[in-house]
Order: C-alpha cells, then structure tokens, then sequence
C-alpha cells in the first residue's frame, strides 16, 4: 500500500515537473522575446537602452588614408599618377543626440553632433606631416567650367594664376583634413555666396567636426518593434531631391546605428546616410562569433554603387561613370565628386588601369557590420569609403596641363567601433547565458519529470 500511494506521488510529482518543462520549453522563447521588445523600445524609461542609444558609449574611431602623389610633374603632362597610402592617421569620434523630442506617433526627433580627435598613439606620423594630393579648387572647378565659354574659363585660369593656386596642393594632413587659410577661398566667398560647402576655412573634412548629420525623426518601436529606428523623415524630408527617380530617391531604412531585433539570414541592411546622399543596403555574408556572441556579418553588394548599365536600379543616380562609383555631385554644390570603396574595391577592374599604387583587397577595403540577430544591436562596425576627384585637361585652363581623364583617390577612410569591456559581459550575460540556462533548465525538467514518471510505473508494478 505505502508503495503504491508513493508511485501515485511519483507519478503526480513527474508529471507536474515535466508539463512545467514543457511550458517553459514553448513559453520561454516568448518571455525572452518579450524582455528584448520592452528593452530595446526607445525610451527614456528604459534607462540602460535609452542611454546607449542616446550616448554611445561603444568607441568609435575614423582613420583617414591620404593619396600621395609621387610623380605630380609627369601626371600633370600626361602621364599615369602614381600615388602612394600614407596614414593611418586616427581620430577619436564623438557621438551625442541633442535636441532629442518625442512625438505622439511613436517617434522621435533629434540632432546628432560628432566630434573628432587626434590620436598620435594609434597613427602612423603626425598632423604635421606633409602630402600632396589633387588642389580640388582648381581641378574641381575647372571640369564644372569645362562648358562654359571660352573666355570665361580664360578668366577664371587667370584667377587661379592671381592667386597663385596651382594643380595640386602640399599641405599638412592637418589642414587638408579641418582646414587652411585661402585667399581665394575668401575671394569666392564673398562674391560667389553659396559656390563653396562652406565659408570659412576650406577643408575635406571642415564640415564634419563639431556639426551635426541633420535633423532625423525615427521610429520608437512602442507601437511596431518591426519599426524600431526607422528613419521617418530626414530635416522634415520623407524623400530625397538629389535624383532623378523616385526609387533612387526614397529614405530607407534607419540611421545606420541600431536596426529592429529578430533578423534572418534573408534579411538586409537598410540605411540613410547624409554624407553618402542616399539610402544604402548591405547584405547577409555569413555566421560568426564575437566573445561568444553570435552575429550575422551585412557586406556591400556590388550592386550597391554598380552604375546604371550593369544596374538598372541605379540608372536614377546616373550620370555615371565605371561600376563602383557614386556620383555625388548634385548634392556636393555640382563639384565631380565621386565615392568608392577604398582603392576601387568591388568596382570595374578598367580604374585601377588608369593610377599606380592601388592594392584592394577585401579584409582590408570591403566595409561591414557585425549585428546580433536577436537585437539588431551592431556588435562591430566597419565602413570604408573612397572620396574621389574626377579630372581632365580643359582648354583655356593651363592649370589642368595635359592631365589624363581620370577618377583620381584622394582619400579613403574607415569609421569603426567595437562592442567591448563591461557592454560585452553585460550584453552577452543577458542575451546568451540566460535564454541558455532556461534552454538547460527546460530539458532538465523534461528530463527529470519522465524520469520520476518511470520511476513511478516501476515501482508500481514492482509492488504488485
């Protein structure tokens, strides 16, 4: 008798442990789904999300490339450039949302600020190292002249002389990145308002630092997880004007930092960037593991910044030139301005023909992103991109010599950041050690229970 009543307990006991494993086993996927939606809604309730969205706390760091021209007598009389990398030449970037205002439709707006510094320890040379690159203010302008008429381009070719600006440029990594002091940038200025991107010093990268990527409004996701970071309009803007098409024109996607949790190998990369003028998108390459997280790695597809003929979506961002360049002349104040990826990585083999020096490589050149799929959090990031010069000889600017047509590198740079230190141990604590025990914990149970169930119907009928 107490043998029987005590494989009835048993029996009870068994079943109870393995229906609650069961539950745990189709539940637990769905609590933990449920903790990653209300963690990562922006909101200021949610305090440690809220402020890694609104202060990124990973380290971000840009390092600039220069393309140093070696051979600037002969490439001026028609000769193949050649150019040698110099860099890296690092900076510490700087991120913080300001003016951060919330809207009833589950949006909200702000204004990103970015700042730069110098790292001399991660750098190879200085900011005082000297390089000689293309003088973007007479080549720039003298292929934007290259139909005008005659006498004008006669003009503006005794400008230059007037001012003593020449083909290319030795100056100082420093000045060429934030700026140098031009007489006839001040000229220009000042009787051509609006003609230059900006009105004080003339930089590559005087734009940047200290300024802000634009006035973004994004998705929340408190309404739509599925939501979450999308860009719903860009300086009050739902669509760009830069194109010639409505699809090459459309905002997609988010502001590249964060995107909506619970990716597939099927899903893609969308993003908005200011700098680049368009919506880009990358795509899924492959698994990995980062620290014991795992992530899904996002490439650029060639077809990114293939041009029209070889891409027919592309054709709205045309006038193009070879496969893997980006026309960004009409929202560069018309300049011939063209991105790459570093070193005509991914782009027609045909450009490396026309400059020496050139090396790419895709562990060195291709740009990517490292998410955890669950969360759509960037655990590694690195974007590289090419700032290219188109040029040629133009008739009446003496300026230009003999010079080849060619899409000449000036500089490539590479942004990138890296989830580490007490993030990673938070981040992998959370959404890896913990929907693993309750892996563990749920087979543990099932385990357990049928055991005891077995054990039960042993004891019974060994009692019998």
């Amino acid at each position: 008798m107490n043998k029987s009543k005590l494989a009835i307990g048993l029996f009870v006991a068994g079943t109870l442990t393995a229906v609650f494993g069961l539950v745990i086993l189709f539940v637990g996927p769905i609590i933990i789904d449920d903790q990653i939606v209300k963690n990562l809604v922006i909101d200021p309730e949610n305090e440690v999300s809220y402020t890694m969205w609104k202060d990124i706390p990973v380290p971000f760091f840009m390092s600039v490339y220069f393309f140093n021209i070696l051979n600037p007598t002969e490439f001026l009389a028609g000769e193949r450039p050649m150019v040698e990398q110099r860099g890296p030449y690092v900076y510490r970037k700087r991120l913080q949302k300001q003016n951060i205002t919330f809207h009833p439709n589950h949006t909200v707006s702000y204004l990103e600020y970015r700042s730069y510094f110098f790292e001399p320890s991660m750098s190879v040379g200085n900011e005082s190292d000297v390089v000689t690159i293309p003088n973007m203010l007479v080549l720039g302008a003298a292929v934007m002249m290259d139909n005008m008429p005659h006498a004008v381009r006669l003009l503006l070719s005794a400008t230059f002389k007037s001012f003593k600006e020449g083909p290319f440029l030795s100056k100082s990594v420093g000045e060429l990145m934030w700026g140098y002091d031009s007489k006839l940038v001040d000229f220009l200025n000042k009787w051509f308002p609006g003609m230059l991107p900006s009105t004080g010093k003339f930089g590559l990268f005087s734009e940047f630092n200290n300024s802000n990527t634009g006035m973004f409004t994004v998705h929340t996701g408190k309404d739509d997880i599925r939501l979450i970071h999308k860009v719903n309009s860009w300086n009050g803007l739902t669509k760009l004007i830069y194109w010639k098409t409505p699809q090459c024109n459309m905002i997609n996607g988010t502001a590249g930092q964060m995107w909506p949790p619970f990716m597939t190998k099927e899903s893609t990369l969308p993003f908005y960037s200011p700098d680049a003028c368009r919506s880009l998108e990358l795509v899924y390459q492959r698994e990995g593991i980062m620290k014991g997280i795992p992530l899904y790695r996002f490439v650029a597809p060639k077809t990114m910044l293939a041009n029209g003929s070889d891409y027919a979506p592309n054709e709205g961002f045309c006038p193009c030139r070879q496969s893997g360049l980006l026309n960004v002349s009409s929202c560069r104040s018309n300049a011939p301005v063209f991105i790459s990826q570093p070193h005509f990585y991914n782009a027609d083999p045909v450009l490396l023909d026309y400059v020496q020096g050139l090396q790419p490589t895709e562990d060195e050149h291709g740009l990517f992103i490292d998410i955890h799929p669950e969360t759509g959090v960037p655990l590694n990031v690195s974007i590289r991109l090419q700032l290219n010069l188109y040029m040629k000889e133009v008739s009446g600017i003496t300026e230009t010599g003999k010079i080849s047509e060619v899409v000449m590198p000036m500089i490539w740079f590479e942004e990138n950041g890296y989830m580490d230190g007490a993030i990673v141990k938070t981040f992998h604590t959370n959404l890896v050690l913990l929907p693993m025990v309750m892996v563990y914990m749920q087979y543990c149970f099932l385990v357990l229970g049928l055991a005891t169930v077995l054990g039960a119907v042993l004891l019974h009928y060994s009692g019998k």
